[in-house]
């Protein structure tokens, strides 16, 4: 079973407020600069999630759980790393266009890049996906750049749709392109651990901006790389 949501742009073309508040990519992220604990809360917070995790049945006296507060804790911190940022993804390349107002150069399309995210509903993860296109004008991204991209909007809580929204205001904010194209498919288990416990549903959401919102041509070509339509698996 697939459920299919296409994200619309918005009405301006612009990122609106709610998507893009709180993302911030890189420039405010200095190397080494990473969220950090104080000791007294880090015991607070471990000491809550032994609580949390007895209450649950888990015998936390054993060789083996004694320690499993401060590495769930430590666990959490390390999935939600993309809070943290990325100072390379500053970095860009300049095309051949030299300022022409016209200049399009191919289709740069990269994926399927993995991703892990945790739900910001149940906290729980949901994986899979990601393919990203961009049309360039000015400015391209090293290739690895798109991959770093993926990784620091995706490893944060929240939801598919939005961090799909997410990722084609920033690649488009970061290359200034003509065009830009997402694609993520990624299976939840929020609905295959619990609720309606379903252990084949995807879920695939899609979102275009620029030249793609005009072309369907080139949505068409975006989507047969990515192997929308007819299963990427």
């Amino acid at each position: 079973m697939t459920a299919t949501v296409t994200v619309y742009p918005l009405a301006s073309g612009l990122p609106h407020d709610d998507v893009m508040e709180g993302l911030d990519l890189g420039k405010a992220h200095i190397p080494g600069r990473r969220r950090a604990i104080a000791k007294p809360d880090r015991l607070r917070y471990e000491r809550n999630l032994a609580e949390i995790l007895s209450a649950l049945g888990l015998d936390l006296d054993t060789p083996g759980t004694r320690e499993t507060p401060r590495r769930l804790l430590a666990a959490l911190v390390d999935v939600t790393d993309g809070y943290d940022g990325d100072p390379k993804l500053v970095t860009s390349f300049p095309t051949e266009c030299h300022g022409g107002a016209n200049c399009e150069l191919a289709q740069i399309v990269e994926g399927p890049i993995p991703f892990f995210a945790l739900c910001e509903h149940h906290a729980l993860p949901f994986f899979g996906r990601a393919w990203l296109g961009y049309v360039a004008h000015e400015e391209i991204l090293g290739i690895s750049k798109l991959t770093r991209l993926v990784r620091v909007l995706t490893r944060r809580f929240g939801v598919q749709e939005r961090m799909t929204h997410q990722l084609a205001d920033s690649l488009a904010s970061l290359t200034q392109a003509h065009g830009v194209a997402v694609y993520l498919e990624a299976e939840h288990l929020c609905t295959q651990m619990r609720g309606v416990r379903e252990h084949e549903s995807r879920t695939r959401t899609t979102a275009y901006r620029g030249v793609y919102e005009r072309d369907a041509s080139l949505r068409a070509e975006f989507r047969d790389i990515a192997g929308i339509g007819r299963g990427s698996r």
